[in-house]
């Protein structure tokens, strides 16, 4: 899985893929080596982050606080960080759209 990659310290890294401005928020599948997600929040102001942020943190089963965004703020390719969660089950829970 190219789109994830586990650290040392427990914490896992997404490559993400968004579309903003969706229907409704939901993991899609591949874009080329990232995982795409729809977001119904607009690109505007933040929203899409946070609605992103949120989205993965429930997903995740962690705190927002936990949910870290590492890199392309205002590009749709974004990396992600999430920490203290089992890496296990984050694989499992998003392999399941590939």
């Amino acid at each position: 899985m190219s789109w994830l990659n586990r650290a040392a310290d427990g914490s896992v890294t997404l490559m993400l893929h968004i579309q903003p401005g969706a229907k409704k928020t939901e993991f899609v599948g591949l874009h080329g080596e990232a995982l795409k997600i729809r977001l119904a929040a607009p690109p505007v102001d933040g929203k899409a982050n946070a609605a992103l942020i949120a989205f993965l943190a429930k997903a995740c089963r962690v705190s927002k606080s936990a949910v870290e965004l590492v890199s392309g703020e205002t590009s749709r390719s974004k990396r992600v960080r999430v920490s203290g969660a089992d890496p296990d089950r984050i694989t499992a829970l998003l392999s399941s759209v590939e």
